[in-house]
């Protein structure tokens, strides 16, 4: 049975200061901390609090508990955070980094200058930080925010403490909306929802019922209409069936039809969404993706019917010498997706591993070249944009730097009045292209330049909302030139052999054991018990050897069809942390252990700090005073602040959609038929194309052939095919 902390003494109050954060967890605020109380008792407290600081003094109320495992300690249930009376205080307090600006230093300094009174000339008299060493204009303006921001965040958590509301939580409502959260949660809670990464419509209704909404009321039911489309939005959804939405409204609220009616349609008539009706009923929009949609299909069409200037040069000969330069035999295919780049506007080349596609984008390079003409290569992620970089031997950028995002304004610099300069742009890996990012691409594409685009069309569509790839390909408007030949030297590869295969539904070619030179394997494991072991070792041992790798590179990757059960990314990464980097201290956040030298990914673009949603790296330091981790990503350091942490996770094992547009030495999938929900074709497909030398599958036959014959991926809803071929009509 299971042992839990028993109370052993009533409530009572504690005044004191944080010494030091033990344990942080970024998604609900429960800390652990050594206190020093005002008397001088060390003890530990535990409870949900905003990202402390050691200094910081509090007021806490609450009892003593005993842990089975950590002993006695002070479960705070109530606390009011108060300032450092005195000069040593102070200087802990400003020393801890949590006033952005200041460090051990500069804290030395600006308590010598005003002592005991530091904390009224930082509140009343600013400007007077002035006065001390080293505090220049920039200096003094990054104090005076941060030190407005820590008081507003102390304010707001004293607010929403009233109303049961997470500390965690209010930390993030502040960070999102500055001093505008009080009139947002007073207003419209569920804004939050719309607005704060991982804030989900339940929570957001928590706070809006604990601040007394009706459950009854319009905005209630009008924010969970909008949520619905948002979420639909995230699982790849351009539109919502309106059937659908308003049956949602009735079961999850318990609200009447009409009332679903009557919110759908001050939704509308107010625009904040988009009604049009289509083959299965009426599709409703979030107004972006509507405008977005149309225009997409507008400017496609429009690009495609461009004229295309021919280019002043031989190509025939251009060609041949490109083959020469390059030491290669084109296909005929290969020649015509070449020639083609030149004589159309627009062009979709697409294909699966071994048909040569990278080999095109070299020679469609060369020839550019050749002609004198400038080509731009992109790509949606930098992972795929560095490679496509290794592959020309030419700069090749992001999506987003080519059209130079901006992060702080959150657009785009190149657009219809600052268009890319150029005679053709590639884009590589065009399957993982959403719609958002497609509408705001081809603003900045003018109508006298080329756009190529390269993609494998069966692996996964983008994580975000669309199927551009299959959309524009379905529609009949644009050219594409399908490569469907395996070239001679990737023939003898199992990989590429077997991806193929897959695609036509037909059974995998399998290498004996004893074949110590073949790229693919399947390691029949019919019991996840035993599969779990066999990965543990092949990532332990066999692979790393095989291949000569440590165990730690990122170029070894296990990846999942699933999050949960024994061989699900959250297991696993917790098993091969255990058994790959064991010991030694590290920094605990929520259930995650990071030490240094782990493997962790980035969970969502942050254009702040240049990391993008599936970027790996390797920890390099844990500071567990300030509770920061220090993450390399390929000879460039990130900073992770306390309540930033919830955007990293381990990744020795990942989803599939995940290391989409990655490439490994190595990949271990484990493929079961507890996996069922996930066994589909294009899915193992794209799993199994991210290795490069290879790629191991563990798992039952079952399971194997249900993958492969299951040819029916999830709909999308979207209307891009159908519009352009509206178009094109």
């Amino acid at each position: 049975m299971k042992k839990t902390a028993a109370l052993v003494t009533g409530k009572e109050h504690l005044d004191g200061a944080i010494d030091e954060i033990v344990f942080y967890n970024p998604d609900n605020g429960y800390t652990v901390a050594k206190f020093r109380t005002d008397g001088g008792e060390d003890l530990t407290i535990v409870g949900s609090f905003p990202p402390l600081s050691p200094g910081e003094v509090l007021r806490i109320r609450g009892g003593w508990e005993v842990n089975p495992r950590f002993g006695k300690q002070f479960k705070v249930d109530h606390f009011t955070m108060t300032l450092p009376a005195s000069a040593a205080g102070i200087e802990k307090f400003l020393a801890s980094g949590l006033v952005r600006g200041i460090g051990p230093v500069l804290a030395g300094r600006i308590v010598k200058a005003f002592g005991a009174g530091t904390i009224d000339v930082l509140t009343r008299e600013p400007e007077r930080l002035r006065e001390v060493g080293g505090v220049g204009a920039v200096k003094h303006k990054e104090i005076c925010r941060s030190w407005a921001e820590h008081q507003g965040i102390r304010d707001l958590i004293m607010f929403l403490q009233e109303h049961g509301v997470s500390t965690g939580l209010a930390t993030k409502i502040y960070r999102q909306y500055g001093e505008r959260s009080f009139t947002v949660l007073k207003t419209n809670p569920y804004q939050l929802s719309l607005d704060i990464w991982g804030v989900g419509f339940k929570t957001a209704d928590q706070i809006a019922l604990k601040l007394g909404l009706d459950p009854a009321s319009l905005e209630r039911v009008k924010a969970y209409i909008l949520y619905i489309l948002e979420k639909d939005n995230e699982q790849g959804h351009v539109f919502s069936a309106a059937a659908e939405v308003a049956g949602k409204c009735v079961a999850d609220l318990s609200v009447a039809a009409e009332k679903a009616d009557q919110a759908l349609s001050s939704l509308l008539k107010s625009d904040r969404v988009v009604a049009e009706e289509w083959a299965g009923g009426t599709a409703l929009y979030l107004p972006f993706f509507a405008q977005a949609q149309d225009e997409v299909s507008r400017s496609i069409h429009k690009l495609a019917g461009f004229p295309c200037r021919p280019p002043d040069l031989d190509l025939d000969r251009a060609i041949a010498e490109t083959e020469k330069d390059l030491g290669l035999a084109f296909s005929a295919l290969q020649r015509q997706a070449i020639r083609e780049s030149f004589e159309r506007k627009i062009l979709v080349i697409t294909g699966g591993p071994g048909t040569g596609k990278t080999t095109i984008i070299r020679a469609i390079v060369d020839v550019f070249r050749k002609w004198g003409r400038e080509v731009l290569l992109a790509a949606p992620t930098g992972r795929a944009a560095k490679r496509l970089a290794e592959a020309t031997g030419r700069e090749a950028r992001t999506i987003h730097r080519v059209l130079e995002f901006q992060p702080k304004k959150g657009t785009f610099k190149r657009n219809e009045g600052n268009p890319l300069q150029g005679e053709a742009l590639v884009v590589d890996e065009f399957s993982m292209v959403d719609l958002p990012l497609m509408f705001h691409l081809l603003k900045a594409v003018p109508p006298w330049m080329r756009l190529i685009l390269v993609g494998d069309k069966d692996q996964l569509p983008s994580v975000g909302p669309g199927n551009l790839l299959h959309d524009i390909i379905e529609s009949g408007t644009v050219d594409v030139v399908r490569l469907d030949e395996i070239f001679r030297q990737e023939k003898e590869s199992l990989i590429v052999v077997n991806a193929h295969r897959i695609n036509q539904g037909q059974p995998l070619v399998h290498a004996s054991k004893t074949d110590k030179n073949a790229d693919f394997y399947f390691i029949r494991q019919e019991d996840e018990t035993k599969a779990f072991q066999t990965i543990l070792k092949m990532c332990a041992s066999s692979i790393p050897y095989k291949l000569g790798l440590s165990p730690l590179s990122p170029q070894i990757q296990v990846i999942s069809p699933m999050y949960k059960g024994l061989v699900g990314v959250d297991h696993l990464n917790t098993e091969l942390q255990a058994r790959l980097n064991p010991g030694g201290e590290g920094l605990q956040v929520g259930t995650r252990m990071f030490r240094v030298r782990d493997k962790v990914m980035q969970l969502r673009n942050d254009y702040d700090k240049d990391v993008f949603n599936g970027d790996i790296g390797s920890v390099v330091h844990t500071d567990r005073g300030h509770y920061r981790l220090i993450v390399d990503f390929e000879g460039r350091t990130v900073c992770y602040e306390k309540d930033e942490l919830a955007d990293v996770t381990l990744a020795y094992a990942v989803s599939v959609h995940k290391a989409q547009g990655s490439e490994y030495q190595a990949v271990i999938m484990p493929l079961l038929t507890q996996h069922f929900i996930m066994l589909q074709r294009n899915l193992f497909y794209t799993a199994l194309t991210r290795a490069k030398r290879l790629s191991v599958v563990v798992g039952s036959y079952k399971a194997l052939w249900i993958a492969i014959k299951n040819d029916k991926p999830v709909k999308r809803n979207s209307r891009l095919g159908e519009k352009l071929a509206a178009l094109g009509a």
